[in-house]
């Protein structure tokens, strides 16, 4: 009952259509642009859907570009969306600011998916929990919903959640290259 609340509150705030259900966002982890994971989680029925959770290795040209990395997930990702793998979600959610939220428009702009309403969600200026900007690709403005509403809560726990599998995917990915050595790779 309490996911339904926080859904129906987000919908509210964000002027969704009560259909709206699938949530996807994304974030992208790295280390000074080593090893770098992006993640996709999906919010949909009203819990999170780990089984439809996806990384994706990124090789951005250069290392530690956040929008190249976060260009290269969402063109992946878009790219069996529109093949038919994967229904669109009702949100797009971006862990990030204007810069992020401006490489997912133009990437769902590239992939024929305009119609998908995309919001990112960016700490505030003292990075605290219940402060967030939500920034939308066509305004200006930024939306800050008050630290106890319901539809924060959930953008919240989805964000966490998706930063959480990417700096798992992260970890990993930058110890298994720390535990091979290209020395192992010649004969004898």
């Amino acid at each position: 009952a309490t996911q339904d609340d926080r859904l129906m509150a987000l919908q509210a705030a964000l002027g969704l259509p009560a259909s709206a259900q699938r949530i996807e966002c994304f974030d992208v982890s790295h280390t000074m642009g080593e090893a770098a994971v992006a993640s996709c989680v999906i919010f949909d029925r009203l819990a999170m859907q780990s089984s439809e959770y996806r990384r994706f290795n990124v090789t951005p040209a250069q290392a530690g570009d956040d929008y190249a990395a976060m260009r290269e997930a969402l063109s992946r990702r878009c790219a069996r969306i529109v093949a038919g793998e994967y229904p669109a979600p009702d949100l797009l959610v971006i862990d990030g600011g204007k810069g992020q939220v401006a490489v997912a428009a133009n990437v769902l702009e590239e992939q024929g998916m305009h119609g998908v309403p995309l919001i990112g969600i960016a700490k505030g200026p003292e990075r605290k929990a219940g402060l967030e900007d939500i920034v939308f690709p066509d305004r200006d403005t930024v939306l800050n919903l008050p630290s106890d509403h319901p539809g924060l809560h959930l953008l919240q726990q989805i964000r966490d959640e998706a930063h959480r599998f990417a700096v798992q995917g992260h970890r990993a990915r930058r110890a298994k290259a720390r535990t091979t050595s290209s020395l192992q790779e010649i004969d004898g």
